[in-house]
């Protein structure tokens, strides 16, 4: 009967999109799938998108959505944000590639530094995936060891996939998986190979697995492990570096050795950071010893220092990131109480959702197998049937152009969404 069902909601999306579907089959001409990121890619095809402003999106069709995905946060200062688009237009003027030092290279470092407690000194990269990549290096130059341990259903960029059963392609680390809150996996994973662990790399709050929270002690008991065993911990803050000024760390009051950044940062334009103690990231300072060295065209690209200096500067204020945080905790109750109506919960942190078609408790990344993604999907597709763009795993992120009247609309969309399928049978409504 889902599979029906399905059928008939991928018909209908299709029958309102004829220049989305037209795109989408040119594109397949050229392109795997006819898109470049894997996520973006969903059944019968992704709609094409011609302009956004704020929180919402116009796609070929003229169809306005209420944009509840937010790039998977990339877009927390939402669509064309004035402070970056002007600091991006005066680079325009000035010129962007300069094969040298970018004025704003030591303003956007120094913002950094002293709103992250943990950061002594940064390095810019591309991306989340290339900060992560230098992380995990400089910890294994530094510990003299192979072995990096993370865990399973953790994210950590386009080559850094950590989920059992699910292949990806993968930069070739010598890895050891163990499951996210199960401090007992780590502590078992160190007495196996205490002399060849050399990196953890941990979220804060495991992110594309589910977007499920750290449980109380789990990160304080891997710092200690850590410590113990002289091994550098990384957390990627990609993601949840968003949860206050000081980014998911301060919050925690866990400090890492070394701390990676993305996304956001960057208003929309590719940006990575790694940093920490100055004992790790100086062996990429020339005439120190050991000297590694580390390139990368376009690590200090003048759009992104200036979209950067822009966002920290003027939007990633203590009171706005305050109010996001505020506002998302308020937002995932609400919706928590609904969809367990329904048969379905939301996790996650602050302005970083995640919805789920089970009422089971939800600890790790494996404890969401054997659950039916396709009610995902059919939510998915009911959600976008009501104008609410989502992610099409079930994820929302909030961004600072929503207001608590948008967050009223997603609720609506939400109920009625869910009201659909139980009316087709699809869901029993819970007591």
């Amino acid at each position: 009967m889902i599979t029906e069902v399905l059928e008939k909601s991928y018909q209908r999306y299709a029958n309102k999109r004829p220049l989305s579907e037209e795109q989408n089959a040119l594109a397949k001409t050229f392109l795997p799938s006819g898109t470049t990121r894997s996520v973006l890619d969903f059944a019968p095809f992704p709609f094409t998108v011609v302009s956004a402003a704020g929180c919402r999106l116009t796609d070929v069709d003229g169809h306005e959505y209420l944009d509840y995905l937010g790039d998977y946060s990339v877009g927390l200062a939402g669509h064309n944000p004035r402070a970056v688009r002007e600091a991006v237009t005066a680079t325009l003027e000035q010129g962007w590639s300069f094969g040298a030092v970018a004025a704003e290279e030591t303003d956007v470092a120094r913002m950094l530094c002293e709103r992250f407690a943990s950061l002594e000194l940064v390095r810019f990269t591309s991306s989340g995936t290339e900060a992560n990549l230098v992380a995990i290096s400089l910890a294994l130059k530094s510990s003299g060891r192979s072995k990096v341990l993370v865990f399973d259903g953790g994210y950590h960029g386009g080559f850094l996939s950590f989920s059992r059963g699910r292949p990806s392609l993968n930069v070739p680390f010598d890895v050891v998986i163990c499951d996210y809150n199960d401090l007992d996996s780590v502590q078992a994973a160190f007495d196996t190979w205490p002399e060849q662990i050399g990196c953890v790399l941990v979220e804060p709050m495991l992110g594309s697995g589910g977007r499920i929270r750290a449980a109380a002690g789990f990160l304080q008991g891997i710092r200690a492990l850590c410590d113990a065993n002289g091994c550098v911990l990384v957390f990627d803050e990609v993601q949840t570096s968003r949860m206050s000024y000081g980014g998911g760390q301060a919050l925690l009051g866990v400090a890492p050795d070394l701390t990676t950044l993305g996304k956001y940062i960057g208003g929309g334009f590719g940006f990575g950071v790694v940093g920490g103690a100055s004992e790790l990231m100086l062996q990429i300072a020339r005439g120190r010893e050991p000297y590694y060295d580390h390139s990368g065209t376009f690590n200090n690209n003048r759009f992104s220092m200036a979209a950067s200096s822009a966002m920290l500067s003027a939007i990633l204020t203590r009171q706005n990131l305050d109010a996001l945080f505020a506002r998302g905790e308020d937002l995932r109750q609400r919706a928590d109480a609904l969809l367990r109506t329904y048969g379905f919960q939301a996790t996650g942190w602050g302005s970083l959702i995640g919805i789920h078609p089970t009422t089971a408790p939800l600890t790790r990344a494996g404890d969401l197998t054997g659950t039916d993604r396709r009610l995902l999907e059919l939510l998915f597709h009911e959600m976008l049937e009501r104008g609410v763009y989502i992610g099409k795993s079930g994820f929302v992120t909030l961004s600072l152009p929503q207001t608590p009247a948008t967050d009223d609309l997603f609720l609506t969309a939400l109920h009625h969404s869910l009201q659909a399928l139980s009316e087709g049978g699809l869901l029993e409504r819970c007591s």
